[in-house]
């Protein structure tokens, strides 16, 4: 319980931070570079990812070195190879 109070507690003094940050540099004529780099920085922290799990924890990971071996094995496939044509194309 204790975890979540600080966790709240620490977002919303972030986000009180970039509000200032924000509205000094839209309102205040001589908001500066201590302004821009808050307000940069947090619009830059919203483009990470919030809900990343570590990869052996995540739900339908896949196994390690699953590409390596599919790479490995190329020439084994299940597909149909392409129908060719010997008619070749006019020039138009």
């Amino acid at each position: 319980m204790a975890g979540r109070i600080v966790r709240w507690g620490a977002a919303l003094a972030c986000g009180a931070v970039w509000w200032w940050a924000v509205l000094r540099l839209a309102v205040a004529p001589d908001a500066g570079v201590l302004e821009g780099a808050v307000a940069a920085g947090g619009w830059g922290l919203s483009l990470l990812p919030v809900h990343c799990v570590p990869k052996a924890r995540a739900a339908g990971a896949l196994a390690e070195g699953r590409w390596g071996q599919a790479w490995r094995a190329a020439g084994v496939t299940t597909a149909s190879p392409h129908r060719r044509s010997d008619a070749g194309s006019d020039l138009s």
